[in-house]
């Protein structure tokens, strides 16, 4: 635990988020907000991620654990730690 907690205040340290504003949620998770991205982690399950938003307004998000999404709109793109690629369109979703 002490490992994936120092993983999580090391990818926090740095990424942009740096220098947040950091608040604690009811539930016990640590989000973080600069305005340009945020980051948190959540100790309960051990997960830890960073989120980004370029100039055209796609938000890109990773986990500790290697997943990612690219998400804008509502729509957007995962893949997860095992490989796997889901999509959501406006007309349809699923994952290969």
């Amino acid at each position: 635990m002490l490992r994936i907690l120092t993983c999580a205040v090391a990818l926090l340290a740095f990424s942009s988020t740096a220098f947040a504003e950091c608040t604690k949620t009811p539930s016990g998770r640590t989000v973080c907000d600069n305005g340009q991205g945020a980051g948190g982690y959540n100790p309960r399950t051990g997960n830890a991620w960073e989120s980004q938003k370029n100039g055209n307004g796609v938000t890109t998000t990773e986990t500790n654990r290697g997943g990612q999404a690219k998400t804008k709109n509502g729509k957007g793109v995962v893949t997860t730690p095992g490989g796997k690629t889901c999509v959501k369109t406006a007309n349809n979703q699923g994952c290969n």
